[in-house]
């Protein structure tokens, strides 16, 4: 029974949509191709391009694309737009039934209780539980762990070279086990947790076939499990826990703030964002410094450019591409007029290389004096809440990968990881090069970015 509700589950969120997205790619709309063809997911920039060319809000019949930064900052920042969730309950009487029969499967980051898909007052409720725990001065304390995971993963690395995966031995473990440690989870769940988190960001993407579907149920549906069984011990051996976890514990059982949803999705969420974009931030900023040693060669010579830097590299490959936003009522928004009930999709990754605030924006330069002003994190209510750890543990992973191996070079071809909403790499196999000159001390200047 619980097969046939999953597959269910599957058309109403997936299949209806890749059915009128593949007719629509036949007829030439170039936004279903982006969304089904996985060959644009190499190179989407082109694409943005595109879009930037044919105007500031694109309608192709369903949706407004846009990938203009100001039109960006505008409706992420802008009390006339929301987020929204599966649609499960709206649309036609059969399909609002079928939704009931099909139930509403574990709890994915793109449905309620997400923090990623609700509005004020939820949100708002939720973040203020959590923000307390990623503010600056506990990133500043976090760094120096930051800097020893690093070392742990490094020497590892050394030890079982002269090749390694970059990917999986040092850009997705270094987060994991400061997202673990901080929540008070096990570090020898990283692993399963990165395998968990690989289908939990595969629900981000709409159209998803029916395999990547089911793999993403399940994973999200084993971490939540897992979740659920975390709480457990924690209120079977309460006190000498100050982690965020215990603080969302508190919330629900002491002070009645959260219901059991509520603490699990948040829970979950915090887990699994917590090394998302960290991931690949690294691995896209190793992959851009190893094809420019031009400006790894600048970050040697001037190594106070790091911060920059990392702004950079979440600017020019952003870790997340884009988000979407639904007008809640008639508005306009940078000069543009926007209907009640339109969805605009943001190209996060194309308002990032607009001209119009980055000058020669397909230029990779860590010297660049706004990369600050990239949309990476999103902007306005939903700004992510890790992004001043996300700058750190970038700066620290990077900036201790070459100063440990500085001729550190590709050893074959790398594979990108299949998603859309998310982008980055999951295999680098690279060739370790360590220096034969003294290493740099490691920096104890916290990062200049707030939470």
């Amino acid at each position: 029974m619980e097969g046939a509700r999953r597959t269910l589950r599957w058309v109403l969120r997936h299949g209806i949509f890749r059915q009128v997205f593949r007719r629509r790619m036949g007829a030439g709309d170039e936004t279903a191709r982006f969304l089904l063809d996985p060959s644009m997911s190499v190179d989407p920039y082109l694409y943005y391009d595109d879009v930037r060319s044919r105007g500031r809000l694109v309608d192709n019949g369903m949706v407004l694309n846009t990938c203009h930064h100001d039109i960006a900052t505008a409706v992420l920042r802008s009390p006339d737009f929301a987020v929204v969730g599966l649609p499960d309950e709206e649309g036609p009487a059969p399909l609002r039934l079928a939704a009931r029969i099909a139930g509403p499967g574990p709890l994915g980051p793109a449905e309620p209780p997400s923090m990623l898909v609700m509005n004020p007052p939820d949100h708002t409720r939720y973040r203020k539980l959590v923000t307390r725990g990623f503010s600056a001065r506990i990133v500043a304390a976090l760094r120096s762990r930051t800097e020893q995971v690093a070392t742990e993963l490094l020497d590892a690395m050394a030890a079982k070279g002269p090749t390694a995966d970059l990917a999986g031995d040092y850009a997705a473990l270094l987060p994991a086990t400061v997202i673990a440690e901080m929540l008070g989870a096990p570090a020898d769940m990283r692993e399963q947790f990165l395998e968990w988190g690989t289908g939990a960001a595969l629900s981000l993407d709409a159209g998803l076939t029916y395999r990547d579907f089911v793999r993403s149920e399940k994973d999200v549906a084993a971490l939540q499990e897992w979740m659920a069984g975390h709480f457990a011990r924690l209120r079977r051996s309460p006190g000498g826990d100050d982690t965020i976890l215990s603080t969302l514990l508190a919330a629900r059982d002491d002070q009645g703030k959260l219901s059991e949803d509520e603490l699990l999705s948040i829970a979950m969420l915090l887990l699994a964002a917590g090394f998302e974009t960290t991931v690949n931030l690294i691995g896209n900023g190793a992959v851009l410094l190893t094809s420019h040693p031009d400006q790894l060669a600048a970050l040697r010579a001037e190594p106070e450019g790091w911060p920059t830097a990392v702004d950079e590299m979440l600017r020019i490959d952003s870790p997340v591409q884009r988000t979407g936003r639904m007008a809640v009522r008639d508005t306009e928004v940078a000069g543009e007029r926007v209907r009640a009930g339109q969805f605009v999709v943001i190209m996060l990754g194309g308002a990032n290389r607009d001209p119009a605030v980055f000058p020669e924006p397909d230029r990779f330069d860590v010297t660049r004096a706004n990369a600050g002003d990239h949309l990476a994190f999103s902007s306005g209510i939903h700004y992510c809440l890790g992004a001043a750890l996300a700058r750190m543990e970038g700066e620290v992973a990077l900036r201790a990968l070459f100063e440990r191996f500085p001729d550190l070079a590709p050893a074959g071809p790398p594979h990108r990881r299949p998603t859309r909403t998310l982008r980055g790499w999951d295999q680098l196999p690279v060739t370790l090069r360590p220096s034969t000159r003294p290493s740099a001390q490691p920096s104890t200047q916290p990062s200049t970015v707030d939470a």
